[in-house]
């Protein structure tokens, strides 16, 4: 369990870096720049989905013969419906955004705004522990390198989710260290869903395939329904494709360079 700890951290220390821009940069990000951050972000978690997660679980399968695909999309279901439920029992507000989502609350805008991140990170954190977790129960489909480049992938894109947090709260005009703080704490469940999930999958070995799909599904879910969206939202959309592309593809290059 200890050789995980490096990787169930980086994604958080990713976070926690974007964040520490808030003692460097002034005002918040322009919409140009959080439209391409977003699009990189979205990149990066489908390819993860796919070649970390979705492809593994097929093939953990494969004894099903020509029924291997079922685990993958029972599981992947799973986590897209997992995430839709979350959405309407977790009041959130998005950076940008003049309305919040979920139900009603008296939250603080600053606190759904850092929820808003959180319900991000939450699947993110699952990803890292099922592929952590298929590594420690011996799964030929998961090397160390492949789940060492997923943590890296995912501690990558999450360097401007945590810059999107903190920038916009500073310049809302709330403290450096108070920003900072947000920041860190939206990505503070990603080691803990990781460290939950492993846990739970060494209890339910013969499942690994179903959580594989299952963090896949969680994590196209925030994607579509919020990510791309984003990107995409206004003019110059082909900024947020062009980043999208650019984090698919760095994704794939470290699946496939270090698997």
């Amino acid at each position: 369990m200890v050789e995980t700890l490096p990787g169930l951290l980086l994604p958080f220390l990713g976070t926690s870096l974007g964040a520490a821009c808030v003692f460097f940069l002034s005002g918040s990000l322009s919409r140009g720049l959080t439209r391409a951050l977003t699009g990189f972000a979205a990149g990066v978690m489908v390819a993860a989905s796919v070649w970390s997660l979705l492809l593994p679980a097929i093939e953990r399968a494969g004894s099903y013969g020509r029924l291997s695909f079922v685990p993958a999309a029972v599981g992947f279901w799973g986590g897209i419906l997992f995430l839709l439920l979350l959405d309407r029992v977790i009041p959130r507000l998005h950076a940008g955004a003049s309305r919040a989502k979920g139900p009603r609350s008296r939250l603080t805008r600053v606190t759904m705004t850092v929820l808003a991140v959180t319900l991000h990170n939450i699947p993110e954190g699952m990803a890292v522990g099922v592929a952590y977790a298929g590594l420690l129960s011996g799964s030929p489909e998961i090397t160390a390198g492949g789940a060492f480049a997923l943590a890296v992938g995912i501690a990558i894109q999450n360097f401007p989710e945590g810059a999107i947090v903190s920038l916009p709260l500073r310049a809302a005009g709330k403290p450096k260290g108070r920003s900072f703080l947000f920041g860190v704490l939206s990505g503070a469940v990603e080691p803990i869903f990781g460290f939950l999930t492993i846990l739970a999958a060494e209890a339910f070995i013969p499942a690994m395939p179903y959580l594989l799909a299952f963090a896949s599904g969680a994590m196209i879910c925030v994607v579509v329904e919020e990510l791309i969206p984003e990107a995409a939202a206004g003019e110059r959309a082909d900024i947020g494709v062009l980043f999208f592309s650019v984090g698919f593809t760095l994704m794939m290059i470290l699946d496939i360079s270090l698997s």
